[in-house]
């Protein structure tokens, strides 16, 4: 990971247009090729960002400035110029041995894995926790014209759980044999942003019945 603390502002250039003004940003650019630029608030989330698969290059304007340019797949760019650099550093992190789910997590995605169907008529399961080169997919399944499917299973569905979905997706679909691959976004609850999200990305939500899996009766009472 490279850590550049700098004074810079930084244009969008896509679908849409953005721009941050001159101001003092952090930018990290990762070993899977996603750059991000944050500042000192939002906790963890960044002002821009461009994710992989995405190719920097850095130029020279003049003595004052330097360019880096962010291109992706689909030709949008993330212009950065940088006017002064503070810091500039890079770290081996290794391999991450990834998120250890809490207990009723990882109980769904067993159950899920269990009752496959629950996805669909003819879904049929592939694989537990599905290995990618950031990390394993909860679940890889086939649903019934044979095509692939990923699914992402979390207790509570939000946002980053989708950008998660949808970074396994952009490696999954560099494969050949299991591409075409779509989504399934699975939830005890999803939050509405991410909902929205997961659907301009073209990513299925399903929210999922934890004491229906388990195969509980519920407690509430009834007349029949």
């Amino acid at each position: 990971m490279r850590l550049v603390i700098a004074r810079c502002r930084v244009d969008y250039v896509g679908r849409l247009t953005a721009h941050l003004p001159t101001a003092r940003r952090l930018l990290l650019i990762k070993a899977d090729g996603s750059v991000s630029i944050h500042a000192d608030d939002r906790a963890y989330k960044p002002l821009n960002w461009m994710s992989p698969p995405c190719w920097l290059v850095e130029d020279s304007v003049d003595d004052a400035e330097a360019l880096w340019v962010v291109t992706n797949k689909a030709g949008e760019e993330l212009r950065i110029t940088i006017e002064e650099i503070e810091h500039d550093s890079r770290h081996e992190l290794g391999v991450d041995p990834g998120l250890v789910k809490d207990g009723v997590e990882a109980h769904l995605q067993e159950l899920l894995a269990e009752h496959v169907e629950t996805l669909g008529n003819g879904y049929t399961l592939v694989r537990r926790e599905y290995m990618t080169a950031i990390g394993p997919v909860d679940l890889l399944c086939r649903n019934a014209d044979g095509a692939s499917v990923a699914v992402e299973i979390k207790r509570r569905g939000d946002i980053d759980g989708v950008e998660q979905l949808t970074r396994y997706l952009e490696l999954l679909n560099r494969d050949p044999l299991l591409a075409p691959v779509s989504g399934v976004f699975a939830a005890q609850q999803i939050k509405p942003q991410a909902k929205t999200l997961a659907t301009d990305r073209g990513i299925r939500c399903l929210v999922l019945d934890y004491e229906a899996l388990r195969g509980t009766e519920s407690t509430e009472f009834r007349l029949f």
